[in-house]
């Protein structure tokens, strides 16, 4: 009885001589034994789904990372104007960039002082600018436009991403994906209606503006990301952003009620969790082969603006999300066959190491 069971499976080690199979694990040869069985049994199956998710295209990691981070940026959206009813943008994004700051900071004080080294601080300071300047825009827009348009608004992102990814990644973007982008955007035109007030209301050029600052962030990420550690990242934008936006919240801060609290405080944690999602899926893959799939929260945002604000979308909105989805899934069917050759080929990321 000199072997002790590990208590986390996920730090197990599946080669280690404890995994041999147990001839009796049909029977109930003691107290231990079944414990023992499936922790072994879980540490395999950990061990083989790991190994699948390596061996796929890094696109198409990089696929199931935004598809989270779009899920989790949707509930962030809601959760921002559900707080912006009352409060202030800027002490909104003041408390959201001090709670991150405050996720971020064990593994910040473990790494010091290599957590806090960048190899690129021209682009971090840059990152911070443009961050800053889309949050403010976006969120602004987030609390007096409906959902569905602020997000439909915000789709015009990829165009300027795609823009972007030729002329600082040199990124190759061929015609099956210039055409997917050009698609999705026209399905956003088609949701704003552009003979009627979408690009008129200030509100909705804040949101264009926001969405254009988006897509410079996305591509200096892609850069980032392969020099800096995502800790590192998230840290530098979380901390000078949220010292920029101390002085303006101080002046325009109102007491919280504790339901207000509870909103702030799930802004910062759930905004953590998207940016990480985020930072992993261009870590992963090409940022013109998977920012289609940011798409998807236009579903999200059109359910929750319907039972939360009850905002229920038009037809024009419909129509615009279905030809957005379809520009989406064929992007997504196209890179997940092309996946492999991209993983392997440096040229296949948009720049050389």
């Amino acid at each position: 009885m000199n072997k002790a069971p590990s208590s986390e499976a996920g730090d197990a080690d599946p080669s280690s001589s404890d995994s041999k199979p147990d001839p009796e694990n049909g029977n109930s040869a003691g107290p231990n034994s079944p414990t023992g069985a499936d922790e072994r049994a879980g540490v395999s199956w950990t061990a083989r789904l790991g190994q699948r998710l390596a061996a796929l295209p890094t696109n198409t990691i990089g696929a199931l990372w935004i598809l989270q981070a779009a899920f989790l940026f949707t509930i962030m959206s809601t959760l921002i104007k559900l707080a912006g009813s009352d409060l202030s943008v800027f002490q909104i994004l003041a408390v959201r960039q001090a709670v991150m700051v405050l996720i971020v900071a064990p593994r910040i004080i473990r790494g010091l002082p290599t957590s806090l080294a960048t190899k690129r601080p021209d682009l971090q300071i840059a990152r911070i600018i443009f961050a800053t300047t889309a949050m403010l825009c976006g969120f602004t827009a987030i609390i007096e436009l409906p959902l569905a348009d602020v997000t439909a608004l915000s789709f015009s992102k990829t165009f300027f991403l795609t823009i972007f990814a030729i002329f600082f990644l040199g990124e190759t973007v061929g015609i099956h994906r210039w055409g997917a982008t050009i698609v999705g955007f026209l399905g956003v035109l088609l949701m704003l209606r552009p003979e009627g007030d979408g690009f008129i209301d200030p509100f909705a050029l804040l949101a264009i503006i926001g969405a254009a600052c988006a897509g410079l962030v996305m591509v200096i990420l892609r850069i980032l990301t392969k020099t800096d550690s995502p800790t590192t990242i998230l840290t530098y934008q979380a901390v000078f952003v949220g010292l920029i936006m101390a002085g303006p919240a101080i002046y325009t801060w109102k007491a919280p009620s504790l339901e207000e609290w509870g909103l702030l405080i799930m802004i910062g944690v759930v905004s953590w969790a998207a940016q990480m999602s985020n930072i992993k899926a261009f870590r992963a893959g090409e940022a013109t082969a998977i920012a289609s799939l940011d798409y998807t929260r236009l579903l999200y945002a059109t359910i929750i603006g319907a039972l939360v604000f009850s905002q229920w979308p038009s037809v024009e909105t419909l129509i615009g999300a279905g030809i957005i989805i379809a520009a989406s899934m064929y992007t997504v069917r196209r890179e997940a066959v092309r996946g492999r050759q991209l993983a392997r080929a440096a040229e296949g990321r948009g720049y050389n190491n």
